[in-house]
């Protein structure tokens, strides 16, 4: 689907149901098609380090993190913005590739903490670095005066999004 083709529903609800307003999906819809064409074009790094839907985000909290890049399960569903049983699930995963450790916290001895091991931090490193670029090169033709006003549009669609 393309940019053409979601302006043709539109118009073919227009047609069918001139009592509704379409125009939503020429900015949802749109979001929806690119959200699903985003992760085709940027999930093949991530899949090709063998890792899973949501593996690089817990690698890439912790790393922004900065040293000792730890946080604690609540934080990290927090920064990631999905629930504690999920990044439970994840850290598990990454644990048992060696790319992250579970440990007691050093401020509260009944606490545990999750941080990346040298092997995470050194493909976290190499991932980020693959992932800007590849954001970058799809982002390369929209000029800057249309990517800022893009931000702000997104950002404030965002906070609606959220209330």
């Amino acid at each position: 689907m393309n940019e053409d083709r979601i302006a043709g529903i539109v118009a073919q609800w227009r047609r069918e149901r001139p009592d509704l307003d379409p125009d939503p999906l020429l900015i949802i819809g749109r979001i929806q098609w690119l959200a699903e064409v985003l992760d085709a074009a940027l999930r093949p790094p991530f899949a090709e380090a063998d890792l899973g839907n949501g593996e690089f985000d817990v690698l890439a909290a912790l790393r922004r993190e900065g040293t000792p890049y730890t946080l604690t399960a609540g934080q990290l569903s927090q920064r990631m913005l999905v629930t504690t049983g999920a990044v439970t699930k994840r850290v598990d995963r990454l644990i048992a590739r060696g790319l992250v450790s579970r440990s007691v916290s050093d401020s509260d001895a009944r606490g545990r903490v999750v941080g990346l091991t040298p092997a995470g931090v050194a493909l976290t490193d190499r991932l980020i670095e693959q992932h800007l670029a590849n954001e970058a090169a799809i982002l390369r033709e929209l000029p800057d005066a249309d990517r800022r006003e893009l931000e702000r549009l997104l950002a404030t669609l965002t906070r609606i999004v959220r209330s």
